[in-house]
């Protein structure tokens, strides 16, 4: 391997082994690791050619997971959802707790403020006591770093709209972007000056350090920072030797240099200097005292807070960890905040950005950055709902007021709606599948106590518990999903349990030939009614339908579909054109309701999937369509099964435009 570095004591890893504790119990422990002197590499050694180095100087090791981390929890106290205890002792045998962070509430604190979901204490569910605010930075990076993310790109007015957003869920800083890099984002500051009105933010612009042999008061990228009118100024600085020399291609000397001449200049016009520290981890990796020496030189420079930028994405928590600790012991920080902060600036790389964020957190830095939704380039940035939710309904630091934490539900999917990213269901906290139930096992649980499979109530997040129906459905499915749709049906009574034996086995019937009723709540809906009132209200009968497609030449192929129906009690024969079969069909219904039902012009098809069932069977298989559809407030689903496309299609369109009508309470004409 070569000569061994001069500096093994401080660039040590950890790796898994197993060791036999005292109590013949085998136990996870660590062993040290040497460096091979390769930037971003780990080679396995024995421990005790590591030993010598390692004794006395914990604080400066970078490891893969530490020891004392203290997330060990105590299982789930009987009847009630996740709830954190306290004894009193120890969180783990042999080992002292760690004394809690002085910028907010021990976990002990926050562990009392959680209060136990039991019989006894049923009308205090998941209430969790009001906590002082903590002063931890909650700074949002969706509209520069987010929107990096493939296939996003957001107009200066949808830059705007968002900003309005996450003001509304309460974070305490926004950056906009980087005035003077392109045109987009020097408008939207300079619309932001009078068109945008922020109440709990503050406005942030991102830029650079000055050129490598420039002056900053004259660097026009950092002039541009000035004419943003930004109070707040994030500086990205290289903090990686490797970087630095290749891709700066400057020294380690001059890179410093930009850093105090950019910061001081700033400071000197007034802004408040916040800087993100590009390749943190990896240059720590490689080089930690010039990492530690570019956080100095802002810091000194009067920069407020330095962020550790995961920038490749590559960590993991205990790594994180360890290196946060080693950082504000290093640099000497008032724990505080008193003096600078230290913050953290994570990707999802490793999928472990939130959790990254929280070991940070964790481990003393008092500043957050992320985005919402998780947004960015490549596999996206830290969730900042998802850290924040964590930090104040898992950890009790009262990072936002519970109301706004409430709205973070509608404002996540109201940004997806803005970027066009369709939101991701399984989404911790604020995805449409966070809080759904789908087995009947959990059905039956639920029914006594919804705290029995939930690790919260999900009203602190503003998002709603749902029952899927499906054909692992049980009775209890049945019976809540009614309850949800509003529609009460009690087994215990005789005539309602033969009802809910019935529309169970139809559900488990009609799954068995390919419906889902888990993706299709407003299919299911009308089959509950229709099966409770004995029918649904006849709003028209369809007496046919038919649909051509034709294509001459090479021109497009078009579309062209007749319906024939009876509405407001007269036949109508309408024909409908579009750019294929389901787009003409829609449009041909919808003229043909028109007349008889106005209120069908609000409603818009907004998705269409196709599934083919029976794979094996090629152009004759069984084909499953699920179609969404928007009255401008809220979405439903519905679904139609057959062996003909367009005639799935064609029965889902139907259900979709039933419920819509029967949604907004409009009676049968």
């Amino acid at each position: 391997m070569g000569g061994e570095p001069s500096d093994v004591g401080e660039r040590t890893a950890y790796v898994e082994s197993t060791a036999r504790a005292g109590d013949d119990e085998t136990r996870t422990r660590r062993v040290p690791t040497m460096w091979t002197g390769l930037p971003g590499c780990w080679s396995v050694l024995p421990r005790s050619a590591c030993d010598s180095h390692v004794r006395g100087h914990r604080h400066r090791h970078y490891r893969l997971a530490r020891r004392t981390h203290s997330s060990s929890r105590r299982p789930p106290t009987p009847g009630g959802s996740f709830c954190l205890v306290d004894d009193g002792k120890p969180e783990s045998p042999g080992r002292e707790a760690r004394p809690p962070h002085p910028r907010w509430p021990s976990r002990s604190a926050s562990r009392q403020r959680h209060v136990r979901h039991t019989s006894e204490h049923a009308d205090a569910r998941d209430q969790i006591e009001a906590t002082p605010m903590s002063d931890l930075h909650v700074y949002d990076t969706t509209l520069r770093d987010g929107a990096q993310q493939e296939g996003l790109n957001l107009s200066v007015v949808d830059k705007l709209t968002i900003a309005s957003h996450l003001d509304d869920l309460g974070v305490g800083f926004i950056e906009g972007g980087w005035p003077g890099a392109n045109p987009k984002d020097t408008e939207f500051f300079a619309r932001a000056a009078t068109e945008l009105t922020l109440h709990n933010a503050t406005l942030a612009a991102f830029g650079a350090t000055r050129r490598a042999g420039g002056q900053a008061s004259t660097d026009p990228l950092v002039r541009a920072l000035l004419d943003s009118q930004a109070p707040v100024v994030t500086l990205v600085a290289k903090s990686h030797i490797g970087h630095v020399e290749r891709a700066l291609r400057t020294t380690g000397a001059e890179n410093l240099e930009m850093i105090r001449d950019t910061v001081s200049f700033l400071r000197g016009e007034g802004r408040r200097v916040f800087l993100d520290a590009e390749h943190f981890f990896d240059g720590y990796a490689v080089d930690r005292a010039y990492a530690l020496e570019a956080l100095h030189a802002a810091l000194e420079s009067g920069a407020e807070v330095a962020a550790l930028c995961d920038t490749n994405g590559g960590m993991l928590p205990g790594q994180v960890w360890d290196v946060v600790t080693d950082v504000v012991a290093a640099l000497g920080l008032d724990p505080t905040g008193a003096d600078a902060r230290l913050g953290i600036h994570c990707h999802n790389d490793t999928g472990c950005a939130v959790a990254n964020s929280m070991a940070a957190v964790d481990a003393g830095a008092t500043h957050v950055q992320g985005t919402i939704n998780g947004y960015g380039e490549r596999t996206g940035n830290a969730n900042l709902v998802t850290v924040v939710a964590n930090l104040q309904l898992k950890e009790g630091v009262s990072v936002m007021e519970p109301h706004r934490l409430q709205e973070s539900t509608r404002i996540s999917h109201a940004i997806s709606e803005i970027t066009n990213v369709p939101a991701y269901s399984r989404q911790p906290y604020t995805g449409a599948s966070a809080f759904a139930h789908k087995a009947g096992l959990h059905a039956s649980a639920i029914k006594v106590d919804p705290d029995l499979y939930q690790h919260l109530d999900p009203k602190h997040v503003g998002n709603d518990m749902r029952m899927l129906i499906s054909d692992m459905a049980g009775r209890a499915s049945v019976e809540l999903k009614s309850r949800e749709l509003g529609l009460e049906l009690d087994s215990q009574n005789e005539a309602d349990g033969v009802l809910v034996q019935k529309v169970l086995a139809m559900v488990k019937d009609l799954e068995l030939r390919g419906y889902t009723f888990d993706a299709a709540d407003a299919s299911f809906e009308l089959l509950l009614r229709r099966e409770i009132d004995g029918a649904l209200p006849a709003f028209f009968e369809v007496e046919s339908w038919r649909v051509i497609t034709d294509s001459q030449s090479e021109g497009e192929a078009l579309s062209e579909a007749t319906v024939k129906l009876t509405a407001g009690g007269k036949r109508v024969l309408r024909t409908g054109e579009g750019n294929g079969p389901v787009n003409a069909l829609d449009h041909a219904l919808r003229l043909a309701l028109a007349p008889a039902y106005p209120e069908v012009e609000h409603l818009e098809l907004i998705d269409y999937r196709v599934r083919i069932l029976d794979a094996a069977h090629g152009t004759d298989a069984v084909t499953r369509v699920l179609i969404e559809t928007s009255d401008g407030e809220t979405t439903w689903e519905t679904i139609g099964v057959a062996p003909n496309i367009l005639e799935a299609s064609w029965r889902a369109l139907v259900e979709s435009v039933t419920y819509g009508l029967l949604r907004a309470g409009v009676p049968a004409r």
